[in-house]
C-alpha cells in the first residue's frame, strides 16, 4: 500500500488504479463485441477496443511524465464491473433485450471511467500539469463520446422491444 503525502502521490495512485481498469476492459470489450447481436453495437464495442488501447497508452505516457510506473494496483471496481458484464454475456433472452443489458453493463464501465479521469483531469490541472491535463482530458471527451453513442444505440433499440412486446 502506499502512502499517499502529496497530490502527486494521489494522482498517481489513480494512474495506477486508471491503467489496471484499462487493461481490464482491453480483455472484457472483445468478449462483449462477440455477445452483442446488433451490428452497430458490435461494431461499438471493437472501436472502443481502439480507443481502449489509446488509453492505456496515454497512461503510460502520463506515468512517464510524472516519473512513475502505471503498473502495481489492481482496480477493483472495475474487475468487479467486468464480473457483472460477463454475467450479462452468459443471460439467455432475446437479442435486443440482451443487447440492453449489453449496453447498461458497458455504461456502467463508462461512468466509472468519466468520474475517474475528471478526478485525475482536476488532480493535475491544481498540479498546473498542462500536458498531463491534456491526455486526461482527451481520454475523458473519449469515454463522455462513448457514453452518450450508447445512450443513443439503447433507444434505438428500446424502440424494436417496445414493437417486439405489442406484437
Amino acid at each position: 500500500m502506499s502512502k499517499l503525502k502529496t497530490l502527486q502521490d494521489l494522482l498517481v495512485a489513480e494512474v495506477k488504479d486508471l491503467y489496471s481498469a484499462e487493461t481490464q476492459l482491453l480483455k472484457a470489450l472483445p468478449k462483449m463485441a462477440k455477445a452483442a447481436s446488433e451490428p452497430t453495437l458490435k461494431e461499438g464495442f471493437k472501436k472502443h477496443l481502439e480507443q481502449t488501447e489509446g488509453h492505456v497508452q496515454r497512461l503510460e505516457k502520463v506515468a512517464q511524465l510524472l516519473d512513475a510506473t502505471p503498473r502495481g494496483k489492481t482496480c477493483k471496481a472495475m474487475k468487479g464491473l467486468i464480473e457483472e458484464g460477463a454475467e450479462t454475456i452468459e443471460e439467455e433472452g432475446l437479442p435486443s433485450l440482451k443487447d440492453l443489458a449489453l449496453i447498461t453493463a458497458a455504461q456502467k464501465v463508462e461512468h466509472y471511467e468519466i468520474s475517474g479521469y475528471g478526478s485525475v483531469r482536476a488532480l493535475s490541472e491544481a498540479l498546473d500539469l498542462p500536458e498531463v491535463t491534456a491526455l486526461f482530458e482527451a481520454t475523458l471527451k473519449e469515454e463522455g463520446d462513448t457514453d452518450k453513442t450508447l445512450t443513443k444505440l439503447a433507444e434505438k433499440i428500446l424502440a424494436t422491444v417496445e414493437v417486439e412486446a405489442e406484437a
